[in-house]
């Protein structure tokens, strides 16, 4: 199961880019076979960095969503003819390979532990460390950590 759906992908990006990324018969509507194909190879992608993780998880993490969402509406733009733009080409590029790469390392944690078990985090439930220290999170009671 994909870590986004279609409606994640409207609430992001709108109908309109949804309905230009995803219409191959042309009748004006959102194609949500096309949509949902290129949110599970997407969501293929992102597993395929987080291998260390015991996957699938219970709870999706909320930035696998943003993440899963953007690299579908990437390649979605390469495979509908739709001019890909800068803002797209530099959210997938620097943002969406930059983070997974770092979720790879262990230089940001999704707030799971590798079995998948939730552990304290701030409310994104992403925890930037430096080796094996946390730089910033929350503390059992609800302090910030440094």
């Amino acid at each position: 199961m994909a870590y986004a759906t279609v409606d994640d992908m409207v609430a992001r990006f709108g109908d309109l880019e949804l309905i230009q990324l995803t219409d191959r018969d042309r009748d004006g509507r959102i194609n949500a076979e096309v949509a949902a194909v290129a949110l599970e190879d997407a969501t293929a992608e992102i597993d395929a960095y987080l291998g260390r993780f015991r996957l699938p998880f219970e709870k999706v993490p909320p930035v696998l969503v943003r993440l899963c969402c953007d690299i579908a509406r990437y390649r979605l733009t390469s495979a509908s003819g739709v001019l890909i733009t800068e803002e797209i080409r530099n959210r997938y590029k620097i943002d969406v390979l930059d983070l997974l790469k770092a979720l790879a390392k262990g230089e940001v944690q999704l707030g799971l532990d590798d079995d998948g078990s939730p552990v304290e985090s701030d409310a994104d439930g992403v925890q930037f460390v430096s080796g094996n220290n946390r730089i910033f999170g929350r503390t059992r009671h609800g302090h910030h950590t440094h």
